[in-house]
């Protein structure tokens, strides 16, 4: 099944933890998405290497994973060079390296909506230069 989103960081732990100040507006994005939602190994890596300390938390990112409500999509080695250039271009915020695999996804996958926490991030960023992200929660919703 073709995914209908991206997922950030941020969604993820907020998914997770019931004390963060976007849990109920990601718990309530995430139970109307459909899923799959489509992330890298750099979001994820940033995820286990933020919830490392709690094993509840670490479970819950691979019961996320391992039911495929999250799915992972590979960056290949001879793309690399367009997600540096994001990074080159959006230098200024400064991009990380997680991001820019997101922005570098959803040109390479027709995305457009992402479940994020990043507002002000991704709603600088363009994809494929020119279309903005639908950004899930929206700000009001917190």
């Amino acid at each position: 099944m073709a995914a209908s989103a991206l997922i950030d960081t941020g969604v993820v732990l907020a998914l997770l933890d019931r004390r963060d100040k976007w849990h109920n507006p990601c718990v309530e994005v995430y139970s109307r998405a459909l899923l799959p939602l489509l992330t890298t190994e750099a979001v994820l890596a940033e995820v286990f290497h933020l919830t490392y300390r709690n094993l509840r938390e670490v479970h819950g990112v691979w019961t996320l994973v391992n039911s495929g409500a999250i799915r992972l999509a590979s960056i290949e080695h001879d793309e690399l060079s367009s997600v540096r250039s994001l990074m080159d271009e959006y230098a200024d915020r400064p991009m990380d390296f997680a991001d820019a695999t997101l922005v570098h996804l959803a040109a390479r996958e027709s995305l457009s909506v992402i479940l994020t926490v990043d507002h002000d991030d991704f709603e600088t960023y363009r994809i494929a230069g020119r279309k903005r992200f639908t950004i899930l929660p929206t700000r009001a919703a917190r």
